[in-house]
C-alpha cells in the first residue's frame, strides 16, 4: 500500500491540487491498486479495483463516515441527505427518495422535452453557441419547473448565479489549503460564499413560506418542493423549513449542474464521432418518426441511452468518492486504520484498460446487449453506489437521454477538432468554453474529426 512521498505538513496536496485526475492515474499506474498518500496531514488510501470500490461503497453507512469536503459545501447544502449521518440520514432519505422515484420522474419527462425543444428552437443555423452555457440553461429551466413548479423570473437568474458561484467555490476549496482552514476564518472568498448563500437562502425560503401560507392548496401541486413539504416520517413528522431548504438546494445542484455537464460532454463526443451521430439520427427516425420523445420511448431509445452511458464513462461529472474509515473498517480483508480517508475515482476506474478495452475511445456499442466484453460491477459508477447511491440517478439518466433525443432531432453541433481538457472542480467540466456551430439536420455537412485519444 506504499505510495508517493509528500511534503512536510502539506503531504501530496500540491500534486493533487494541481491535477487530481493525473495524480490518481499515477497512483494506480505507479504504485498499484491500493496506495497510501496524504492529503495535507490526513492519511489517505486510494483504491482502484472494482471489488474494493464496491466493498467501500456498500459499507459507507456502516463502517465509514462521510468526508465533509470543506467549509463551503456545508454552507451550501447544510445538513441535507448528502452530508447527514446515521439515523438522521436514514430519516431524510426516506422522506426525499419518494420525490424522485421512477413513477414521479415520469411526470417530469414532458417538461424535460419542452425545455430542450424551446432552447433548440431558438438556435439559428450557422449560429455559434457556448455548449455548456446552453445545456445549463436547459437543465436550469427543467429543475426550476420540476422543483418549484414554475419559472421564477428574475429570481431564477439571481439564484442561478449564486448556485454557480457556490459550486465553483466548493471545487476550488477541495484543491487548496483552504480545505484545512478553521471554520471561523473569513477569507475574502469565504465572505463571497456567505453572500451567495444568503441569496440562496432568501429565494428558497421565500418559496417555502409561500407554500406554507397557501396551506392545503400547496399540497395539490406536483412539484418537488411541494412533495418535500408534504412528506412525513414514520412518526408523522414533516421536514422543518430549514431541512426543506437544504434538500431543495441539494436537488437543485444535483439536478442542474450534474446533468448539464453530462450533456455537454455527450455533445462534444458526438461532434467528433459522425458515425455514432448518424446511428443516433437513424434510431430517432425509426422510434419517433419526427414527433417529440416521451417517457414511453425511453426504453426503445437504446442507442441514445448507450451514448449517454459511454459519455459518462469517459467524462463522469462526479469524478471521485471519498469516505472516512471508522474503527474496524477493512477492504479486501485488510484492516484500514480509523480516520483514513479512502478514495476511489470514477475517472480512473472508467478509463482502466483492464475493464474497458481501448479506454480512451468513444464506443457506445460497448454497452449493447450483445457487447463481447463483460464490464465488472463497479467499474462504471457515475452515481456512486451502495445505500448512498445518488437519489437523482434515474432523473438524470432520463433527462439526459430525452434532452439529447430532442436536440438531435433538430440539429447537430460542429466543434473544432482540438481536444477539450477536463477541469476537476466540484464536477468534471471542460477547462475552457466549448463553442460550437449549430447545423440544422436538413443542411448537415459534417466532416469526420480526428479520433479521440486520452487527455494528457
Amino acid at each position: 500500500m506504499h505510495g508517493p512521498r509528500g511534503l512536510p505538513a502539506l503531504g501530496n496536496l500540491p500534486a493533487f491540487g494541481k491535477d487530481p485526475l493525473s495524480f490518481f492515474a499515477r497512483l494506480r499506474d505507479d504504485f498499484g491498486d491500493a496506495v497510501t498518500w496524504s492529503l495535507g496531514p490526513r492519511r489517505s488510501l486510494f483504491v482502484s479495483r472494482p471489488e474494493h470500490i464496491m466493498e467501500m461503497l456498500a459499507a459507507r453507512e456502516d463502517t465509514y463516515d462521510i468526508l465533509t469536503i470543506g467549509w463551503v459545501l456545508q454552507q451550501v447544502v447544510g445538513n441535507s441527505v448528502l452530508l447527514s449521518k446515521g439515523g438522521d440520514w436514514r430519516r431524510k432519505r426516506s422522506l426525499v427518495q419518494p420525490t424522485v422515484r421512477p413513477r414521479q420522474v415520469r411526470t417530469y419527462a414532458d417538461t424535460m422535452v419542452e425545455c430542450a425543444g424551446a432552447a433548440a428552437g431558438g438556435w439559428r443555423d450557422g449560429e455559434r453557441i457556448d455548449v455548456h452555457r446552453e445545456m445549463a440553461l436547459i437543465t436550469q429551466r427543467v429543475v426550476v419547473r420540476t422543483l418549484f413548479g414554475n419559472d421564477l423570473g428574475e429570481q431564477t437568474a439571481a439564484l442561478s448565479r449564486a448556485m454557480d458561484f457556490a459550486g465553483r467555490a466548493v471545487g476550488d476549496e477541495l484543491r487548496s489549503v483552504g480545505l484545512f482552514l478553521p471554520a471561523w476564518v473569513r477569507t475574502p472568498s469565504r465572505r463571497r460564499v456567505l453572500k451567495a448563500v444568503e441569496t440562496i437562502d432568501t429565494e428558497v425560503h421565500r418559496l417555502i413560506e409561500a407554500r406554507l401560507a397557501a396551506g392545503g392548496a400547496a399540497e395539490e401541486r406536483d412539484d418537488l418542493l411541494s412533495r418535500l413539504l408534504a412528506a412525513r416520517d414514520e412518526e408523522g413528522r414533516p421536514l422543518t423549513p430549514k431541512e426543506v431548504r437544504d434538500e431543495a438546494v441539494t436537488l437543485w445542484a444535483a439536478g442542474h449542474e450534474t446533468t448539464s455537464t453530462a450533456l455537454t460532454w455527450t455533445l462534444y463526443l458526438l461532434a467528433r464521432a459522425p458515425e455514432v451521430r448518424a446511428r443516433l439520427e437513424a434510431e430517432l427516425e425509426r422510434v419517433l418518426g419526427g414527433r417529440p420523445p416521451t417517457i414511453d420511448d425511453y426504453d426503445d431509445l437504446a442507442w441514445t441511452r448507450q451514448i449517454v452511458k459511454e459519455a459518462m464513462r469517459l467524462y463522469p461529472p462526479v469524478w471521485t468518492v471519498p469516505a472516512v474509515a471508522r474503527e474496524g473498517a477493512t477492504l479486501g480483508g485488510t484492516r484500514i486504520p480509523a480516520g483514513t480517508i479512502v478514495w476511489c475515482s470514477q475517472w480512473t476506474a472508467h478509463r482502466d484498460p483492464r475493464w474497458f478495452p481501448e479506454p480512451g475511445r468513444f464506443r457506445p456499442e460497448r454497452w449493447g446487449a450483445d457487447a463481447p466484453d463483460a464490464v465488472p460491477d463497479h467499474s462504471w459508477f457515475p452515481f456512486g453506489g451502495g445505500q448512498r447511491t445518488c437519489l437523482g440517478a434515474r432523473f438524470a439518466q432520463v433527462e439526459a437521454a430525452l434532452v439529447l433525443a430532442t436536440l438531435a432531432q433538430r440539429c447537430h453541433l460542429d466543434l473544432p477538432g482540438t481536444e477539450a481538457r477536463p477541469h476537476a472542480g466540484l464536477l468534471l467540466q471542460p477547462a475552457t468554453p466549448l463553442r460550437a456551430t449549430v447545423r440544422n439536420r436538413t443542411r448537415r455537412t459534417a466532416k469526420p474529426h480526428p479520433g479521440i485519444g486520452e487527455p494528457g
